[in-house]
Formats: C-alpha cells, sequence, structure tokens
C-alpha cells in the first residue's frame, strides 16, 4: 500500500514539476515579448482600434448635442463626454505604435549592417560538432576585426581634422 502511495505521488510530483516548468518557461517567453516592438505593437492595435471606436461615439454624440442645442431643443446643462480626453488618449495609443515602429525598423537596420558587417561566425570551441559550413577561421576573423578597427580609426582621425578646422576658423586672425 505504501508502494502504491508513492507511485501516486512520484507521477503527481512529476506533473507538477513539469508544470511549473511550463510556466516559467510562458513567464519568461511574456516578458521576451514585452520588450519584443513587433509584439507590443500587434497587442496596441486592439486598443488603438477601440479607442478610434470611443473617439468617434463621442464625437457623433457631441455633434449631436451642439446640433441640438443650436436648434433650441435641448439646453447646455445636460453633460457630454469630453472630446479632448478621448482625442487624447488616441494620441498617446498612436505615439506607442510610432515608438514601437521605429524600434522595430531600428532593431531590423541592426540586425541588416550587423550581417553585413560580420556575415560569417566565428566557430566555438564550446560546440566543435556543430560547425557550419558558413563560418570563417579564427585568421580570417582577426584581419576583419583588424580592418573594422582601421576603419574607426581612419573616421576618428578625419573627424579630428574637420574639428580643427572648425575650430580653426572660429578664432580672430591677429593683425600683421
Amino acid at each position: 500500500m505504501a508502494s502504491q502511495q508513492q507511485q501516486a505521488v512520484g507521477p503527481m510530483s512529476q506533473a507538477a514539476l513539469q508544470q511549473t516548468a511550463s510556466m516559467q518557461q510562458q513567464q519568461q517567453l511574456s516578458q521576451q515579448q514585452d520588450f519584443d516592438p513587433v509584439h507590443r505593437f500587434k497587442m496596441l492595435i486592439p486598443q488603438l482600434k477601440e479607442s478610434v471606436q470611443n473617439l468617434m461615439k463621442i464625437a457623433a454624440l457631441n455633434l449631436a448635442h451642439n446640433t441640438s442645442i443650436d436648434n433650441g431643443i435641448k439646453s447646455s446643462d445636460t453633460s457630454v463626454q469630453r472630446f479632448d480626453k478621448s482625442l487624447e488618449e488616441f494620441y498617446a495609443l498612436c505615439d506607442q505604435v510610432e515608438l514601437c515602429l521605429r524600434l522595430a525598423y531600428e532593431c531590423l537596420s541592426q540586425s541588416i549592417d550587423s550581417a553585413k558587417h560580420s556575415p560569417n561566425l566565428v566557430p566555438t570551441a564550446t560546440k566543435p560538432d556543430t560547425v557550419q559550413t558558413e563560418s570563417m577561421s579564427y585568421s580570417q576573423y582577426l584581419s576583419m576585426i583588424k580592418s573594422q578597427i582601421s576603419c574607426a580609426k581612419d573616421i576618428h582621425n578625419a573627424l579630428l581634422e574637420c574639428s580643427k578646422k572648425i575650430a580653426g576658423k572660429g578664432q580672430p586672425q591677429g593683425i600683421l
């Protein structure tokens, strides 16, 4: 009987462990998605749609209310929802969508630039069995890094030279 209880507890504890592990994976996935601008954009679209619907509804109600006041049917004593608050909410969501799209564009640009300037990976010693056909040797990697450093130094020197020229033009010339 004791062995049957242990067998019953064993699968239950394994199921509980699997459930907690899956919950942890879901939490990690949701945290990653919070930082993903494309996922955030997809989450904002329904809110934006609802905000537009609310904005149009309030605008229609305000228009009908003002029309009835102009026609003398109603007095202006009745309260109407504020259009400016709903418009501000809509603009705030639009700003968030714009930021998400800009961030996504920057991420894509960085990814493209990264692939362009460092297209091949260097195989690591920890995983020698997963050597990729596109990877470069360490000496090729070093030469690529040296060329990037050389290019950075050239840019730095050019900027220094330009700043010296600009600083030199700003100083008044002495009378000879």
